[in-house]
């Protein structure tokens, strides 16, 4: 199960994103950008990436992101109203750490309270 978050962009602290957390620290991606390289997420570090991955500024732009750059995790689109709806938070098929197992994500400091 993953989890989207609400965080600060690393190259540039006053914009703020919502991402996809795609892996965590300990486990290792192969990133969707040219290249296709595999990279180790360091201690306290999360990769994150955006759904649109053709046109979004993520993980594969600014590598991996601090866990004290994330603020909360996103449930729920709130607005427009017409589209209020719980978000899903499952991966995109085909991507996943290609290291397991998966550690423990309640585990993890993400400097917010869990409510699930």
């Amino acid at each position: 199960m993953m989890c989207i978050v609400y965080c600060s962009c690393p190259r540039d602290p006053d914009q703020k994103l919502i991402k996809r957390v795609i892996a965590v620290e300990g486990e290792t991606i192969k990133t969707s950008s040219r290249g296709h390289k595999y990279v180790s997420i360091p201690s306290g570090h999360c990769w994150v990436e955006g759904d649109h991955m053709s046109h979004s500024m993520d993980s594969n732009f600014f590598g991996p992101v601090a866990l004290g750059l994330i603020f909360a995790k996103a449930s729920h689109i709130v607005w427009p109203p017409s589209r209020w709806q719980r978000l899903d938070s499952s991966a995109p098929i085909g991507r996943h750490p290609v290291s397991w197992p998966r550690p423990d994500l309640a585990a993890l400091s993400w400097g917010f309270e869990e409510d699930d």
